[in-house]
């Protein structure tokens, strides 16, 4: 029972987050600004509980594994739950279902957790359903507003199809391999027609899940949708999940067919990150500007997933961790702006830097480091992650995957100068007001992206790990 506590103890920890907030919902009830209050602070205790007690181990006859490593990959995921929760306080004060919201939040988060540690195809299913779900009634929670319930309509109907395609994908393996556990099921798999198909099945479900081309075609539509708190939960735990499961699957199911999948990945690759980038540069909405900016993110994890390799889990997992800051810090200016502002256009951030130099800074430093513009964490996060795809010798692509950092300069570099153009005579010039937990979310968010580039002491601790 020691072992089963410890090593399930985020998944139990957010159980109990749930059950605590079901139990103030059927009391007499309690203010937004207490309850978001408490819910803030056990987040932060779910954060710190992920970093320590790690053991490694297997339960449920070895269906459920946790290492140090996964832990580490579970407390980058509540990091970015916190942050969240952190950033988008204007937003969540001001709902008529706080609490609901984040039983569905801290749901999905259980079956990303649970798909982390699924060493058996039918749990990684059932948590994929868990953290699935959930998020599709989560972006319909702008219920007085008619693109939110088109969002978890778009939402729902692409996970259907994507959950079917996997489904059928992994009837496939358990047809050809007559097992459904990680460890043996790579013993089976050959570079054969019906093997290569049932990768390819699942390849294209996680596709889905990542927004990789040409699945993509739900992402910007949902994101512009959905209320700002979910849609930067899809960007980034909800794709961070599903990149650490992705990299698991790709280097312990089907490492006897990496000369195919690697093919497959690289190209899928490369238009991610040239499509992303092409559509990025004519999006005027916010939303719809980090959705096709995170695309094109996701086509640079790819690279780093390419490598097979230590070096490809150590760049991915480094990558999202900087990813989480930098996105998040973005998405967290453009939740202020909407809920007390009401902007939510590119041109709209004209003169953000009179109103609110730490709004502008913020804004520019996460652009930066979505960029790739050295000092910052976001460049060496790219940094490491070239680094790992070149170790297959494939300098082509890697220098493909250079040019599109450089392309992608052009639309972050926009944005910056707009928020620092000068204003004009007939604007609103009135000061924004950043509230306590907002503030303190930004500054977390900044203090990831400067010291994760100056600071190695993160990366040395993964490498450690590994």
């Amino acid at each position: 029972m020691n072992e089963y506590f410890i090593l399930m103890k985020s998944e139990l920890m957010i159980a109990l987050i749930i059950f605590i907030l079901l139990f103030i919902k059927l009391g007499k009830g309690i203010s937004n600004n207490a309850l978001l209050s408490i819910i803030q602070l056990l987040l932060l205790f779910n954060v710190a509980l992920a970093f320590t007690f790690n053991q490694t181990g297997r339960i449920f006859d070895g269906m459920y594994v946790h290492n140090h490593f996964l832990g580490v990959q579970k407390g980058i995921l509540a990091i970015a739950v916190y942050l969240i929760s952190l950033l988008c306080t204007d937003w969540l004060r001001k709902s008529e279902h706080l609490t609901e919201f984040f039983v569905l939040m801290l749901s999905a988060l259980m079956g990303m957790f649970f798909m982390i540690s699924s060493d058996h195809l039918l749990m990684f299913y059932l948590s994929l359903e868990l953290s699935t779900i959930p998020i599709a009634a989560m972006a319909n929670f702008d219920l007085h507003r008619k693109k939110s319930s088109e969002a978890a309509m778009k939402m729902i109907l692409s996970s259907a199809l994507s959950s079917g395609i996997l489904l059928f994908g992994i009837s496939i393996i358990y047809g050809v391999t007559g097992s459904m556990d990680f460890s043996r099921i790579w013993g089976g798999i050959q570079e054969q027609p019906l093997h290569i198909m049932a990768f390819v099945f699942l390849f294209s479900a996680f596709a889905f899940k990542m927004s990789v081309i040409p699945f993509h075609l739900w992402t910007a539509d949902v994101y512009e949708g959905s209320p700002i708190a979910v849609t930067a939960f899809l960007s980034v735990v909800s794709k961070g999940a599903i990149a650490f499961v992705f990299l698991r699957v790709l280097y312990t199911v089907f490492p006897n067919i990496s000369a195919s999948w690697y093919v497959l990945v690289v190209i899928l690759s490369v238009g991610t990150m040239l499509i992303g980038n092409l559509f990025a540069m004519r999006q005027n909405n916010i939303l719809r500007f980090l959705a096709f900016s995170s695309i094109a993110q996701v086509g640079f994890i790819l690279v780093g997933m390419s490598s097979q390799s230590n070096e490809g889990l150590l760049s991915v997992t480094y990558f999202v961790l900087v990813y989480i800051f930098s996105n998040l810090a973005a998405f967290g200016v453009a939740a202020i702006l909407s809920s007390l502002e009401n902007i939510d256009s590119i041109d709209g951030l004209k003169g953000l830097y009179k109103r609110s130099p730490v709004l502008a800074w913020t804004l520019a430093l996460s652009l930066f480091s979505l960029a790739g513009i050295p000092p910052t964490a976001g460049f060496f996060g790219k940094l490491f992650l070239l680094m790992a795809g070149a170790s297959r010798g494939n300098y082509i692509y890697i220098s493909i995957a250079a040019l599109n950092m450089i392309i992608s300069l052009y639309y972050y570099l926009k944005v910056v100068r707009i928020v620092f153009s000068s204003p004009e005579v007939n604007e609103n010039m009135t000061p924004i007001t950043i509230s306590g937990p907002v503030r303190l979310g930004l500054l977390i968010c900044s203090a990831g992206i400067i010291f994760g580039g100056v600071v190695s002491w993160f990366y040395d601790y993964l490498q450690n790990l590994l």
